[in-house]
């Protein structure tokens, strides 16, 4: 009998991962407490700042959605900053400037406006550079105008097939629209920031939207799916489990673009981890306070009408 005894209480005694897995679950049950009031009104209040600072101040839009002129410098390690500053001032029309480290070599972009002569550029940048090497190429507004319109076609497609897919999933009006609203909150977040970081607008950061919308909605599925088909007592005791598990997820994936975008040399790829890392960090907002807070207001209405939750 005592044996039987100890066996039991090491059973008992929770392992290291459970212990951490509480630890994290204590620390965020002040979410799971919230007023589920409080947790639409403040996630929507970020959403229409958002929109206002997209009303004012909307991302550039960058030489593969505008046109424009690329001159690349081959071998030239120079202050980006300090060198687009030289070419405006010479030019008269302003000039943007990126470096980037290939494997043996190291070079400069430099961005110009539809019109402007990139032999002129050249010619003034040989009068610094003479040993360089040098390519330009030029990009007309009605392609631009093409990668436009395919982006948005490319970003609406998206919206409707995932809309599609979480309705025929859920089946059910309330979860599906709050898991929308939520992805287009995040894509709406993320490029108000843009604006305010002075990122452009491109081919490149479209694609990274388009990822976010694939990022965002896998954490909002993760949580309705576990409300709606909760096996704990209580809803905040489903929350807790899935916000422990989503945490996990979103900070794993935010460490990794974050040390992408340390490590890059590529203007380009920089760009892209950034644009990912702000939509993610609004999803944590809209996932776990928002959508939560809607589908706590949904089942404890459900509750109250005497409806299955």
């Amino acid at each position: 009998m005592p044996k039987a005894k100890k066996k039991a209480k090491k059973k008992a005694e929770p392992t290291a991962g459970e212990a951490v897995r509480a630890k994290k679950r204590e620390k965020l049950r002040f979410l799971a407490e919230m007023n589920y009031k409080k947790m639409i009104m403040y996630p929507l209040a970020v959403f229409i700042v958002a929109l206002l600072i997209l009303a004012v101040h909307f991302p550039t839009l960058g030489i593969d959605l505008k046109g424009g002129v690329v001159v690349t410098a081959y071998g030239v390690s120079a202050n980006p900053d300090d060198l687009a500053k030289e070419l405006t001032n010479q030019l008269g029309v302003p000039v943007r400037v990126e470096s980037f480290t290939g494997v043996n070599v190291k070079g400069v972009r430099i961005y110009a406006p539809i019109g402007t002569d990139p032999l002129k550029i050249i010619d003034i940048m040989k009068q610094k550079y003479p040993n360089a090497e040098y390519t330009h190429n030029e990009v007309q507004p009605t392609f631009g105008e093409v990668a436009q319109k395919q982006g948005i076609r490319a970003i609406a497609f998206a919206f409707v097939a995932m809309a599609v897919v979480v309705f025929l999933f859920f089946r059910n009006l309330v979860p599906s629209m709050t898991i929308i609203f939520s992805a287009f909150s995040d894509m709406t977040i993320a490029v108000a920031m843009m604006g305010v970081f002075g990122i452009e607008l491109t081919t490149a950061t479209i694609a990274a939207l388009l990822m976010l919308i694939g990022y965002t909605v896998d954490s909002n599925i993760l949580l309705t799916t576990k409300l709606l088909k909760r096996k704990e007592d209580s809803v905040e005791a489903a929350y807790l489990t899935a916000v422990s598990t989503g945490f996990t997820m979103s900070t794993t994936t935010l460490g990794a673009l974050f040390m992408l975008w340390l490590i890059s040399t590529s203007q380009t790829i920089d760009n892209i981890a950034v644009v990912l890392i702000f939509g993610l960090l609004a999803d944590f907002m809209n996932t776990w306070i928002l959508n939560a807070g809607v589908l706590k207001w949904y089942l404890t209405r459900n509750t109250s009408k005497g409806g299955s939750s």
